[in-house]
């Protein structure tokens, strides 16, 4: 068991999806820069090491609603609920890469933008030019940091999650690990929120029909989009196209260099490779739903 947490010391190219509850106060729904700070000089330490790191980052449309003052994101119809959605994330994207640009810089490293919708995977095009962004990118020794482009996006053409927006990722950049922070340590057998004795499962060695029932499609916050349900779906994406995959605590972002070194902490999916084409399958799946 040890020799397989070790084996993630060896990890070149790491995407880090960070959600939304991670981000902010509980009590205010502010933005956290304590713990943004913690992040950034995570982040920048993963890079002082010689590796590549993609953050992928909740946190703009409740940004938005927070320096509007909105409670929450409703509308009298549906087109006028995703107007006042989109609104709020523009609003909320260019403060959080602000407070983003500004961490970063104190730790002297280049910080990216990139926002995509799923529009953006499904086209060969864009999809290819994409790629070619972040491989730029990350050979430049730049971090970059990838949201929904939810200022654009409809529910037509959204990811909807950035669990399932992270594993796209990690498999059009051909990384070798994805790790998932929320508000859950990981995969139980059951919610551990509902049921005391729920079990804690330690690694996933293949993802079959029995563990994806386990997902439920509740979350533990009011803030995030994403619960189980979404983490195995992004684990299922991740491991076929050759990454191993964490689900961890982000209470503490010092949990990030902890994995990192290999310690036991959260759920490991390894990897399982399926052929080079599985994105573009799982992509086109992606046009119907």
């Amino acid at each position: 068991m040890n020799n397989i947490r070790e084996q993630i010391k060896n990890k070149k190219r790491i995407v880090i999806k960070i959600g939304s509850s991670s981000l902010q106060h509980a009590e205010t729904g502010d933005l956290d820069y304590i713990r943004l700070e913690k992040l950034v000089r995570e982040l920048c330490d993963i890079s002082n090491q010689g590796k590549e790191v993609v953050l992928v980052t909740s946190g703009a449309i409740a940004v938005g609603k927070k320096a509007v003052n909105l409670k929450t994101i409703e509308g009298k119809t549906q087109a006028e609920a995703m107007a006042v959605k989109q609104a709020c994330s523009a609003i909320g994207q260019a403060r959080l890469m602000m407070a983003y640009q500004k961490l970063f810089a104190e730790y002297n490293q280049t910080a990216a933008q990139i926002l995509l919708t799923k529009d953006t995977m499904i086209n060969d095009s864009s999809r290819y030019n994409a790629q070619n962004t972040f491989d730029e990118l990350l050979n430049l020794g730049a971090i970059p940091i990838v949201n929904e482009n939810d200022t654009i996006a409809t529910y037509e053409i959204e990811f909807g999650d950035n669990d399932t927006l992270s594993a796209v990722v990690a498999a059009l950049i051909k990384a070798d690990l994805l790790i998932l922070l929320s508000d859950i340590d990981g995969l139980f057998t059951d919610d551990p929120h509902n049921n005391p004795d729920a079990s804690f499962i330690d690694v996933v060695e293949s993802l079959d029909d029995h563990l994806l029932a386990m997902g439920k499609g509740s979350t533990g916050s009011n803030v995030g989009t994403g619960g189980m349900a979404t983490k195995l779906s992004a684990a299922k994406v991740a491991t076929a196209a050759g990454a191993d995959m964490v689900i961890a605590n982000g209470a503490d972002f010092h949990i990030i260099h902890k994995i990192m070194q290999g310690r036991n902490h959260g759920t490991l999916f390894l990897s399982n490779q399926k052929d080079e084409f599985y994105l573009i399958d799982y992509l086109d799946k992606l046009k119907y739903q």
